[in-house]
């Protein structure tokens, strides 16, 4: 009977316009959720076949969910170095469980908010722990389908380390106007195995004209210009100033530290034959340009940065950085068939076909931004006119029962 299809249809409205709401009231309170996607209803009819062409036999109307995942979300900037978001496609890797531990899930998400818990691990508000590959070892694979490699990120136990100096290079002018037996200084700060740091002394002496010997003192006599030599040579000038010869120099050997450090080498740098990138004789003073050792003394670990390739380096107060965790980003071939979780985060399903791992800016991956999130995609002013919408519509469909009610209130009167 029409009247009842009528009511029915009413009532399948009602619940379709429903579920609409719901929508509505969670995209709303997830409208400062870090990552978040919105939500919309999809509706489809619902076909009652009749028996035959001159009837018609009412349906009613469904809806279902349809997840904006892809959708890219403003980024806003943050004070936190490990604050990340995604510019562009994919996901990071989150587990549900810092260990990686057998029941637990690997899940996806775009909620970027990590910060070190009591043992270092990366988490998020959600509980999730970031994963990436370790590189200290090792480089991560470029592209990968299958999860293993992958731990969580730690950021803890982090210890510092000294570095010998190995290569110096000197960038200086000897004054072309100097006397024979004119002698010109330079002190150089070197470091040990152990990090300590000492003085050598390097003294060029004008031996004739264009011509100039060098004598690298040993830093062991602290503070000395004169002493054992740990390398010497020459140099000679061509007449536009570069030089035309250099000798002595390679490797400087350095021996008997009273620290208690392994002996040192150091490759000395005095510049090109025919350039003018280190030492050269133009007239003027005696003038350095730039010296540069690659030592440095112990440093203690003061926190790490993320690149926009997903490398997490470890910083320390010594100027030393290492490279410890790649992350990679998931991507989908239907990112908006993935199953929702609780956390704002996500589960690969049938829908969204399997997972890809990239680096960033790999194979059509998105950049991790650093020290950013990623703001909800929910639009207030078309939620609020979604919700009048629904609101009529419900209204509406409420009208249709409460019509067809009377329609057979008013059938059940012809018999009396």
């Amino acid at each position: 009977m029409s009247l009842y299809g009528a009511m029915f249809a009413g009532v399948s409205g009602l619940s379709a316009q429903s579920q609409a709401l719901g929508m509505i009231s969670d995209n709303i309170a997830n409208v400062n959720t870090v990552g978040y996607k919105g939500v919309a209803a999809r509706f489809s009819t619902l076909v009652t076949q009749a028996a035959t062409t001159t009837n018609y036999t009412p349906g009613g109307v469904r809806s279902s969910p349809y997840s904006f995942v892809d959708r890219q979300g403003l980024l806003q900037g943050s004070a936190s170095a490990t604050d990340l978001a995604i510019a562009g496609k994919g996901f990071f890797v989150v587990h549900e469980s810092a260990t990686n531990a057998l029941g637990s899930d690997y899940l996806y998400t775009r909620a970027g908010s990590f910060n070190p818990d009591e043992d270092g691990n990366l988490v998020n508000a959600a509980g999730f722990f970031l994963q990436g590959y370790d590189i200290r070892n090792s480089a991560a694979p470029t592209s990968a389908s299958t999860l293993s490699g992958l731990e969580t990120v730690n950021v803890a136990n982090l210890s510092g380390s000294a570095s010998a100096t190995s290569s110096l290079e000197l960038a200086l002018n000897l004054p072309s106007t100097a006397a024979n037996g004119d002698a010109h200084s330079v002190t150089v700060q070197i470091f040990d195995s152990l990090g300590n740091a000492h003085d050598m002394a390097i003294v060029f002496t004008k031996a004739a004209t264009n011509s100039w010997t060098w004598a690298a003192q040993d830093p062991t006599l602290s503070g000395a210009t004169s002493g054992t030599a740990a390398g010497a040579g020459t140099i000679t000038f061509n007449g536009d100033g570069t030089p035309a010869t250099i000798t002595g120099t390679g490797t400087l050997a350095v021996s008997a530290w009273t620290t208690g450090a392994t002996n040192s080498t150091l490759a000395l740098d005095l510049g090109t034959v025919g350039d003018s990138d280190g030492v050269t004789q133009f007239a003027g003073n005696f003038t350095i340009a730039n010296i540069t050792q690659d030592g440095v003394r112990f440093g203690s670990f003061t926190g790490v940065s993320i690149d926009e390739d997903g490398i997490v380096t470890a910083v320390f107060d010594n100027g030393q950085r290492q490279d410890i965790y790649q992350l990679p980003i998931a991507q989908f071939r239907n990112p908006n068939g993935l199953e929702a979780h609780d956390g704002n985060a996500y589960l690969a399903s049938n829908t969204s076909g399997n997972f890809q791992l990239n680096l960033a800016n790999t194979g059509g991956a998105g950049s991790v931004v650093p020290s950013a999130l990623e703001n909800s995609t929910v639009d207030l002013a078309e939620e609020f006119t979604k919700m009048i919408v629904t609101q009529r519509a419900y209204s509406a469909n409420a009208r249709v029962i409460t019509t067809a009610d009377d329609m057979l209130e008013e059938l059940i009167r012809i018999k009396r």
